[in-house]
C-alpha cells in the first residue's frame, strides 16, 4: 500500500488538534511528525526528507504563508495548508506561495487522509501510468524524473505543477475546464475550490515567463477554460 511510504511533517500549534490528527493517521500506516512552530519545521525539513507537510496559517512565532514561501526555496514536497481562514483570498494566497492543497478546518480526517495519499501518488510518482516524454516545440517534460525544460533551460515545478502542465502540453490546442483540470490531477472535486486552477495556472505562467497579460503558451478560453498552445 502505498500509505505505507508515506512520512508526514505536521505543522500545527493546536496539541489536541495535532494528537487526534497523528493518532489517525497513524493508524492507516502513515508516519507523522509534529511541531508548533515554523522555525521548528524549517529546521526538521531541511534535515529529513517527507513525503507531504500539513501546514497550519496561524503559528505563533510566523504564517503559514511566509513558511511556505521558505520551503519552496529548497523543497518540492507537497504542502497541504490546513487552516480557518477559509476565503476565496486566503485560498488563493495559500496556492500562489505554493501550496498544492488547502482544506478548511473543521476537516473531515477521511478527507484530510485521501488528500494525503492523493499528493503522495503524485510526489512518488504514482499520479498516473503515463510514462511518455512529451516534447512541444522547445518544451519538454518527462514524467520519470518531473523535469521540466524549455529552450534548453531546466524549470523547478512543484509535482501538482508538473501534473498540471502536462496534462495541457498532452492536448495542445485543446481547451480544457477548469473542472476537468481537476479531476486529471486526481483532485477531490465535491471540495476543490475551481479558483485554485486559476492560481496554479498563474504560477506556471510565471515559471515559464509567459507573459500574464498576454499569454502565449497557456491560453485563458473566457467562460471554457485553459489552452496549451505549442511554443515555436
Amino acid at each position: 500500500m502505498i500509505e505505507q511510504s508515506i512520512h508526514v511533517l505536521l505543522v500545527e500549534d493546536d496539541h489536541r488538534l495535532a494528537l487526534l490528527t497523528k493518532e489517525y493517521l497513524e493508524t492507516h500506516g502513515i508516519t507523522v511528525v509534529h511541531v508548533a512552530k515554523g522555525e521548528a519545521a524549517l529546521e526538521v525539513l531541511s534535515q529529513n526528507h517527507f513525503t507531504a507537510v500539513l501546514l497550519d496559517i496561524m503559528l505563533p512565532d510566523m504564517d503559514g504563508y511566509e513558511v511556505c514561501r521558505r520551503i519552496r526555496t529548497f523543497s518540492d514536497v507537497p504542502i497541504l495548508m490546513l487552516t480557518a481562514l477559509d476565503g476565496e483570498g486566503d485560498i488563493v494566497m495559500g496556492i500562489e506561495v505554493g501550496a498544492d492543497d488547502y482544506i478548511c478546518k473543521p476537516f473531515s480526517s477521511a478527507v484530510l487522509l485521501a488528500r494525503i495519499r492523493s499528493c503522495a501518488r503524485r510526489y512518488l510518482g504514482h499520479f498516473s501510468t503515463k510514462t511518455a516524454v512529451v516534447t512541444s516545440g522547445h518544451l519538454q517534460l518527462r514524467p520519470a524524473d518531473y523535469s521540466v525544460s524549455l529552450r534548453g533551460q531546466s524549470i523547478h515545478l512543484t509535482t501538482h505543477e508538473f501534473q498540471l502542465l502536462y496534462e495541457l502540453a498532452s492536448r495542445p490546442n485543446l481547451v480544457l475546464s477548469r473542472e476537468r483540470l481537476l479531476e486529471l490531477t486526481h483532485q477531490d472535486l465535491s471540495d476543490a475550490f475551481d479558483r485554485s486552477i486559476d492560481a496554479h495556472i498563474s504560477r506556471l505562467r510565471a515559471k515559464l515567463a509567459d507573459n500574464p497579460r498576454h499569454p502565449t503558451l497557456i491560453i485563458t478560453v473566457r467562460g471554457r477554460g485553459y489552452q496549451f498552445i505549442p511554443p515555436d
